[in-house]
């Protein structure tokens, strides 16, 4: 159900059987999902599936978790958050993390390098205008979209290939969201890896190779995009629209 298709692509994600825990509520009970280098997969299910949880179980964000998460062949569980971001993980929290003192660039160039080879600034301003136009302004006066674009921006120049995207068009206007998907797009072509939790499935819909979907802390199907078509009813079901 969760094997993805055979690809000339080496593995870079594996999660098999995690389990993760906040206090004493068991949250995820068993993922198992994989991802190989330069695919973008997302994560669907409804509230409370465990789709953000899992995004946090694989950087150590969580409490209690067991199982394994390999990174590149690299087993990280028991590896603190900051030694398996140093893999080139990069995680774009749905909360965005902007530091409301700080000016847009200020913020973009605080994180600290994870790996080589990431975006420079006038790339990342070539792919947000925006940016580039407020990069004065103070975290504080960046509006909704202005912030989801700096979160990006700032995991793509610190090096990070592996893109951990948590509802990142949530309550955005629809031009925002637009640009977001071409961004999101170039990435992909650039061969960045990205593992997209989405709400918005009209906007996940015609980006991903394949959808994961989440019901109760486990994967319980897995539909490559060329079987997207023909999947909508169930799909629907799952995620009950």
């Amino acid at each position: 159900m969760t094997t993805p298709p055979a690809s000339a692509a080496p593995e870079l994600l594996r999660v098999t059987d995690l389990h993760a825990f906040y206090g004493e509520s068991h949250i995820l009970h068993g993922v198992d999902f994989r991802v190989a280098a330069g695919e973008l997969v997302t994560l669907l299910g409804r509230n409370g599936s465990g789709r953000t949880t899992t995004l946090k179980a694989i950087l150590g964000l969580t409490g209690k978790r067991t199982g394994s998460v390999t990174v590149d062949g690299r087993e990280t569980v028991g590896m603190p958050t900051h030694k398996i971001v140093q893999l080139g993980l990069g995680y774009c929290p749905e909360e965005r993390g902007i530091f409301a003192s700080l000016t847009a660039e200020e913020n973009l160039l605080l994180p600290p390098p994870v790996g080589s080879g990431g975006l420079s600034v006038d790339e990342l301003y070539a792919m947000f205008p925006n940016l580039q136009e407020r990069r004065k302004s103070p975290g504080s006066r960046l509006s909704g979209g202005e912030q989801q674009m700096l979160a990006m921006a700032r995991i793509l120049r610190v090096g990070a290939r592996l893109l951990l995207l948590d509802e990142i068009t949530e309550g955005l206007a629809p031009v925002i969201v637009q640009a977001l998907g071409r961004a999101v797009r170039t990435l992909k072509e650039k061969g960045f890896t990205i593992v997209l939790v989405e709400q918005n499935f009209r906007f996940a819909a015609g980006l991903a190779d394949r959808h994961y979907v989440m019901e109760h802390g486990r994967i319980v199907d897995m539909i490559p995009q060329a079987e997207l078509t023909a999947s909508m009813q169930k799909l629907q079901a799952y995620l009950g629209v």
